[in-house]
């Protein structure tokens, strides 16, 4: 593994990870947090999570459900579509997938009407229509917790299909609370992150991390 990450990874995000460990090792700070209460592939989406942001008391936050690492790696490794409320999340996430399984990647926005419907947002209209034409997708939200909610609504009916994973870090202060509490309750594979954080770049970063450790994982040269 040490030599595929080393071929895979750029030196300055390989010294980013170890001082971040470094730092949550460090008993004494205030953001201290000990990682091997996580997988390894959960330890991996913190890690990118907090070099994404620089913030370390992001790991107190942070929730995964039973299995949902796993599910994720399974479909993104078999190619699932890669769904997200903005374009600017899917630029986040468009690069690695290209890297690695080349994973389709589209924002709910390219289904939404020009015009959000009343008492609704473009990006709930647009998931709608986009969990119909990719079923068992990864969702990232980052956004909007009207699209999450939407969502919760769909699976809970039974009019659409369950997405593989949904990583729900919407930002904000408005439904955003709610919205995540909502998933928490649900029985889909989530990510999630309690609070008032998220956005774009946080859920790209951990669905970047789960194609980075989808591939490593499938690397010949790979032997932990």
């Amino acid at each position: 593994m040490a030599e595929a990450r080393a071929s895979f990874d750029h030196p300055i995000f390989s010294e980013s990870i170890r001082l971040i460990r470094a730092a949550l090792a460090d008993s004494a700070a205030p953001h201290a947090f000990s990682l091997e209460r996580w997988s390894p592939v959960e330890q991996d989406v913190l890690l990118r999570l907090i070099h994404s942001s620089g913030d370390l008391s992001l790991a107190r936050d942070v929730r995964f459900s039973e299995e949902a690492c796993v599910a994720g790696l399974q479909a993104l490794a078999a190619g699932a579509a890669i769904l997200t409320d903005t374009a600017m999340a899917a630029a986040a996430v468009a690069p690695m997938a290209r890297r690695t399984f080349g994973n389709s990647v589209h924002s709910v926005l390219d289904w939404a009407p020009p015009q959000a419907p009343e008492r609704s947002t473009r990006a709930a209209a647009g998931m709608a229509e986009a969990l119909q034409a990719h079923p068992g997708a990864v969702v990232l939200i980052g956004s909007a917790p009207t699209a999450l909610e939407l969502l919760l609504e769909q699976v809970a009916a039974g009019e659409t299909a369950p997405p593989t994973l949904v990583i729900g870090m919407p930002v904000g202060f408005v439904g955003v609370a709610e919205s995540k509490r909502h998933l928490a309750q649900s029985a889909l594979p989530q990510i999630r992150l309690e609070g008032s954080r998220g956005g774009a770049g946080l859920v790209g970063a951990a669905v970047n991390a789960l194609l980075r450790r989808a591939w490593l994982d499938q690397s010949p040269v790979c032997s932990d």
